[in-house]
């Protein structure tokens, strides 16, 4: 098995963006994945690693990656050292850094006996499962999606990160982070992104209009976000597959720093349903 960790892209936003790839060297290309953190969310966090070990086993070419303004950064990919950065995020930041993610793995030569680029599929969490819906709407070069806990509108949670006009007027709005017991800045740009690129951020339409094969996967005890969202987005797709994972959280029981050397339960399930879709 073979990871490769912390590999520096440029993206288009003056930020690197950090990548992680595991596969099993074979060389014969494999099908790409390309997994998406969640808000507050970061490449290294709880189990993913274990998660893109279970992929690359399972004969997947799989890459994680830190998007560009998560508030991390080169020298420390973990957590949160960088809340100028974290307070600067936004989606079309994320669809960007993401179609850079895209083009490189695209593009790159050193894999090009390992990965398969004509075959590209993208996996997102959370927040992330937003994002991947709308990129694989926009480009062709995914060829089917799956969506872990994800969320189904981005409008709701951009206007209730606090009251607009006091917003507006502070510049700024905190959101403490329960396990860092960091304040975490959203300056208003968040909110103004939002409104200009409204048509684009809409995930409705974009699951609607989905035309690749697509998997949606949710906790039936997730409190985070709720399954509620899950089922509308079953119901914008009704083509979609949509898989209930038993007794799961928001994060699939699993937290950080997972200690443990395998997967929950409930992670596993859902990781093993993701394969059997995939292949």
């Amino acid at each position: 098995m073979k990871n490769i960790k912390n590999l520096k892209i440029q993206g288009n936003h003056n930020k690197p963006i950090l990548i992680d790839v595991f596969f099993k060297e074979t060389k014969q290309p494999k099908p790409i994945i390309i997994f998406c953190h969640g808000y507050k969310g970061f490449k290294d966090w709880g189990a993913w690693h274990l998660m893109a070990e279970v992929f690359a086993k399972a004969g997947f070419f799989f890459v994680k990656f830190n998007f560009s303004h998560n508030g991390g950064t080169a020298e420390q990919p973990i957590d949160f050292p960088d809340l100028e950065a974290f307070g600067n995020n936004n989606y079309t930041k994320e669809l960007d850094d993401l179609e850079s993610v895209i083009n490189w793995i695209s593009n790159n030569t050193d894999f090009r006996n390992e990965a398969k680029k004509e075959d590209i599929s993208l996996i997102g969490h959370s927040r992330g499962g937003g994002i991947v819906i709308l990129k694989s709407k926009e480009d062709a070069r995914v060829k089917q999606v799956i969506t872990l806990a994800s969320v189904c509108d981005f409008e709701k949670r951009t206007a209730t990160i606090g009251d607009l006009k006091e917003w507006k007027k502070e510049g700024v709005k905190y959101v403490v982070n329960g396990r860092t017991k960091q304040n975490m800045p959203h300056f208003y740009q968040f909110y103004e992104n939002f409104i200009q690129n409204k048509e684009r951020l809409d995930i409705k339409k974009a699951t609607e209009n989905l035309e690749i094969p697509y998997l949606i996967i949710h906790g039936n005890k997730d409190t985070s976000v709720l399954i509620e969202e899950a089922k509308n987005l079953k119901k914008w797709n009704p083509d979609s597959e949509f898989r209930i994972i038993d007794n799961a959280n928001h994060v699939f029981n699993v937290f950080h720093p997972w200690k443990e050397n395998s997967l929950s339960e409930e992670l596993k399930n859902a990781t093993q349903i993701c394969i059997d879709f995939l292949k």
